[in-house]
């Protein structure tokens, strides 16, 4: 009995000892391995630290490929006991914030200055796709050239003209092309290029070049009234942009070859009268419409011409009358025109008494207003008040083809009674 009674004891300790060390070294084991399998993936950004740096902006796939071996540890957590896989899942819907959250973590800490920029994408990519890299690089690279472009009109890029004021020849475009300078959005060369009718050999680079420089946003114009009569010229402009919006200022035809006239006889006291020029025959009464003073008067015979190439849906028609009497409501028919807000309003305008025309007011670093020059508001000669009627008869016909044309009336034949005085240009 003794025996077995010692040997009992025996049997009844010896394998709980030994259970006891067996459990004990398999828990030292799983513990090692745990921890091993841990600290490799928390090295694992470590590791890859070069290849983040320089990839992560520039290559889209790596962040499918950084999170996914992020994840990887959690993810395999089949090799756990029962404990830690029951562990696992009921943590499986924070494991992609947490996740995220690390990486967030270690690119603050991690990541050069250079890759900041990862911080955001990184954060963001739980809820949207990661932008592509050449925007990404464009949103967030900013140099000192970039941000002279917005502090000063002297920087920008030279284009070729998105409109153009086509004509007519004393019709008021020089009126129409200062007021139009003074909105921010509008950069418009000063003086009348001639391109299209006199410099076209030169070729568009050269026309480019006198462009003044433009930012985003802004429409690049100018502005030669004789385009309107040359006949290669809506061919040519064509060419270069089937999409240019055209501007044409006219006037009462009669009053803008008066004007035309006075003009000439400014700089050529010698030249014949008006009237003599106006006739082949004044006593039979014909008209010498090959006189370009009469010719450009003629607006149907041009507009046709330019019909062949443009829509009228890209042609704007400006009263000449009209901007002398309501500067402001036509400004704010070309803005509309143009696709512009309306800024240039009445508030710009005054009416100069002496020249009798509006005249822009004075801008804020300017101590004078800005009216036209000497060259405008000449008193016109007097002229036969039947040379005026032969005029207006003869201009007629064409007027209501201009009309009908462009589906505006002018009203020209209600100014006949008034075309006999002296006018101003």
């Amino acid at each position: 009995m003794a025996f077995w009674s010692s040997t009992s004891v025996f049997t009844s300790k010896v394998p709980r000892k030994i259970l006891f060390m067996f459990t004990l070294s398999l828990s030292v084991t799983y513990l090692f391995y745990s921890l091993m399998s841990c600290y490799n993936s928390l090295q694992f950004p470590l590791q890859e630290n070069y290849v983040y740096q320089g990839r992560l902006v520039t290559e889209e796939p790596t962040f499918v490929t950084l999170r996914e071996k992020l994840y990887s540890a959690s993810q395999g957590f089949n090799q756990f006991t029962e404990s830690e896989r029951t562990t696992a899942i009921f943590s499986k819907d924070h494991h992609h914030a947490e996740a995220e959250q690390r990486t967030v973590e270690w690119i603050r800490t991690q990541a050069s200055p250079t890759n900041a920029v990862a911080v955001a994408v990184a954060h963001h990519s739980s809820t949207a796709p990661p932008p592509l890299p050449e925007k990404e690089h464009q949103e967030f690279s900013t140099t000192d050239s970039d941000l002279r472009v917005n502090c000063t009109s002297d920087y920008g890029e030279k284009k070729l003209p998105q409109a153009i004021i086509i004509g007519v020849k004393k019709g008021g475009t020089r009126a129409l092309l200062e007021a139009l300078r003074v909105h921010p959005d509008v950069r418009a060369v000063g003086n009348e290029p001639h391109f299209f009718d006199r410099n076209y050999e030169k070729g568009l680079d050269w026309y480019r070049d006198l462009m003044p420089s433009t930012l985003e946003g802004q429409i690049t114009m100018e502005k030669t009234p004789s385009y309107f009569v040359t006949n290669h010229a809506p061919k040519r402009i064509h060419s270069m942009a089937r999409d240019i919006k055209l501007i044409i200022v006219v006037r009462n035809p009669v009053t803008r070859a008066i004007s035309d006239y006075t003009q000439t006889l400014s700089k050529k006291p010698e030249i014949p009268t008006f009237e003599v020029l106006a006739f082949k025959n004044r006593t039979l009464g014909l008209i010498d419409a090959s006189w370009s003073a009469l010719r450009i008067g003629i607006y149907a015979l041009h507009l046709e011409t330019w019909m062949q190439y443009f829509p009228l849906s890209q042609m704007h028609f400006v009263s000449g009358e009209r901007l002398i009497v309501d500067p402001a409501g036509e400004m704010a028919k070309v803005q509309d025109f143009l696709g512009l807000k309306r800024i240039v309003t009445d508030k710009h305008f005054y009416f100069n008494k002496t020249k009798g025309f509006p005249c822009l007011k004075k801008p804020e670093d300017s101590s004078t207003p800005r009216c036209l020059g000497k060259s405008k508001g000449r008193t016109h000669p007097k002229i036969d008040p039947d040379v005026i009627r032969r005029l207006h008869k003869f201009y007629k016909p064409f007027n209501m083809m201009f009309y009908q044309m462009t589906g505006q009336n002018f009203e020209w034949e209600l100014e006949e009674d008034s075309e006999s005085r002296s006018s101003q240009d």
